[in-house]
């Protein structure tokens, strides 16, 4: 180990500091939130589709309350719907109040502004990418930042022949599911649009998005190392 370490051949574990972990915490939180409303909100879906009923203008707002309140539905099923809007309403105060901060670290991060001029990528996602890669100085490359997020595909080889799989999946969660979600906008973009429906039509459509989501790593990467250059804080 000593000679290991005097070569200067052991990996180093990067410690995000005290603040950097907070805001992680809090970001993961508001993601969570969200993610539990949108399963309340299927749930209620599945009861209506149960029932033949549907509305596209949606059930969230005054006269779709009303809309649902109106129709004849048995009382258990009655009982689940009320229940999950009970608790849709109960989780709408802590989702405000963290979008409220989520507000303000934006505002109060310069690199928030660069992140958001890729497509697909407001103050939210910007966030949560600056909080996960903390340090972007730590990546030696794009395609390091990109394996680290897991969204590069594993490599198996032996003697001459190399086989390309998926994607890793390894690293950072939370990383690559907001790249990925953003993906899911940039790659209508003009800048991504004719690279996806390429890779969509020779790998089909959830390769292609991973794709798109790879590459917002790759520009992300060069946007931070050219603010940190600038003198960004970081």
């Amino acid at each position: 180990m000593a000679q290991l370490l005097r070569a200067d051949l052991l990996p180093e574990a990067w410690i995000a500091p005290p603040a950097v972990r907070q805001l992680r915490a809090m970001l993961r939180h508001r993601a969570q939130l969200v993610r539990l409303r949108t399963l309340l909100r299927n749930r209620i879906h599945a009861v209506l589709a149960d029932h033949g009923h549907g509305r596209p203008g949606g059930c969230w707002s005054g006269p779709g309350r009303e809309w649902l309140a109106s129709l004849e539905l048995p009382a258990v099923s009655r009982e689940v719907i009320q229940d999950a809007l009970a608790l849709i309403d109960a989780l709408q105060q802590p989702i405000d109040r963290l979008d409220w901060e989520v507000h303000q670290h934006a505002k109060a991060d310069p690199r928030v502004k660069v992140l958001t001029q890729l497509p697909g990528v407001g103050p939210f996602t910007a966030l949560v990418l600056l909080a996960e890669i903390g340090d972007i100085g730590r990546f030696g490359s794009a395609r390091k930042l990109a394996s680290w997020a897991g969204l590069t595909p594993t490599v198996r080889g032996s003697d001459r022949t190399v086989r390309h799989g998926h994607i890793s999946k390894q690293g950072s969660v939370w990383a690559r599911w907001v790249l990925c979600e953003a993906a899911q906008t940039a790659k209508r973009h003009p800048d991504f649009a004719a690279s996806y429906q390429a890779i969509a039509r020779r790998r089909g459509k959830k390769i292609a998005t991973t794709a798109i989501a790879r590459k917002l790593a790759t520009r992300a990467y060069h946007l931070l190392t050219d603010a940190a250059s600038d003198g960004a804080p970081h």
